[in-house]
């Protein structure tokens, strides 16, 4: 029977407590959101739903085509400069979701006879890059830039080291400055998706490598997604303006794709410029990921320390942590539930997205829930 195999794997799912299920909500919800990465609070935010509007009156619903034929619009070349300003890059290219993003920057630098190095931790659009990435890829420890030195060591063309700024798991930040340094003492490139640190890190939520001081530099391609702190949707590569036309040229995901909808490049737009007019919001979303990581150890459970805006809290198990999640969500709260295979150490935990816009009371009815509902 075709397809016959489906009915196996989904029984597998079953006995591991591994099923996912979609589950619409309503527009209006009473839930305390703590599961979104609207990480600044701006997705309906006034400014940045009537930027999305005014693009949708202004060109249309849809970018109605590849951005090499008819789908770049005056917006997206705005949109494009203003980031590549605000991050401190030479140039930016706009794609049609993060994840095209980091398929596009991973394949298209990592050319047959080239190689890979990729962190243990990376998000899975960096992995599917790497897949289908010409060069040969090797997995390196977490978090060590001894391992992406000795990788590279012995490899005499071109290679590139990839990575996330904070990974999305347990909210942990990379070592920057050390992933530069290995990649530089062998003339390799370094790319680094930056989707949970653009709006939260650096210098008023100009991100991680702004931070570390790798903004601009040559030899760094960065990544971001609009679809968190800029509360639109969408994704972006970071770079040298040659880099950026050799993507052009050479990424699929650009030239075979429909453009960014007007609307999300509108709407991206317009949280750029409110988050450069009102840059204390980054910092209150760290000060959030660290109130409730304070909060929820003082009241014994183990939560990771956050780096940047994710905090996330172990389970006993796959099957426990979907129940903890449910248990939260019917006590008026809603969380992430992280299981296998979407953690690469096995380990289930509930996810937690601190927001800007939370009040002292909300984050402490957080927790209380978090603690009441407890395996």
């Amino acid at each position: 029977m075709a397809f016959g195999w489906i009915d196996e794997q989904a029984e597998l799912r079953r006995r591991a407590g591994l099923v996912r299920t979609l589950r619409p909500r309503a527009a209006d919800t009473p839930l305390l959101d703590l599961a979104s990465n609207d990480y600044l609070g701006l997705a309906r935010h006034p400014e940045v739903t009537e930027g999305a509007a005014r693009a949708a009156r202004t060109w249309g619903g849809g970018a109605t085509g590849s951005r090499l034929v008819t789908g770049t619009t005056g917006l997206h070349t705005e949109l494009e400069r203003e980031l590549a300003a605000f991050c401190g890059f030479e140039a930016a290219l706009v794609f049609s979701s993060g994840y095209a993003a980091n398929l596009a920057a991973v394949t298209a630098l990592a050319p047959h006879g080239s190689r890979i190095v990729s962190d243990a931790g990376n998000h899975a659009s960096l992995i599917d890059g790497c897949r289908l990435a010409r060069g040969t890829t090797q997995v390196v420890a977490h978090s060590d830039p001894d391992a992406v030195r000795k990788a590279l060591d012995g490899h005499d063309g071109p290679a590139v080291a990839v990575s996330d700024t904070v990974f999305s798991v347990d909210g942990d930040a990379a070592p920057l400055t050390g992933f530069a340094a290995a990649c530089r003492e062998h003339g390799a490139g370094l790319v680094l998706d930056d989707a949970h640190g653009l709006g939260v890190l650096g210098d008023g939520g100009r991100g991680a490598p702004h931070a570390a001081g790798l903004a601009g530099a040559d030899d760094v391609v960065v990544t971001v997604t609009l679809s968190k702190s800029l509360g639109s949707q969408g994704g972006a590569v970071l770079g040298p303006a040659r880099v950026i036309e050799h993507l052009v040229n050479a990424a699929r995901t650009f030239i075979f794709d429909t453009g960014l909808a007007p609307a999300a490049a509108g709407a991206a737009l317009a949280a750029l410029r409110l988050l450069r007019r009102e840059p204390g919001r980054a910092a209150r979303a760290g000060e959030v990921a660290r109130e409730l990581y304070s909060r929820l150890t003082a009241a014994g459970l183990e939560a990771v320390r956050p780096d940047a805006a994710v905090v996330s809290v172990r389970a006993p198990s796959p099957e426990r942590a979907v129940r903890w999640a449910a248990d939260c969500r019917a006590a008026g709260l809603s969380v992430g539930c992280f299981r296998p295979p979407s953690v690469p150490d096995g380990v289930s935990r509930l996810r937690l997205t601190a927001r800007a816009d939370l009040s002292g009371a909300e984050i402490e009815r957080a927790v209380r829930v978090i603690g009441e509902t407890r395996p």
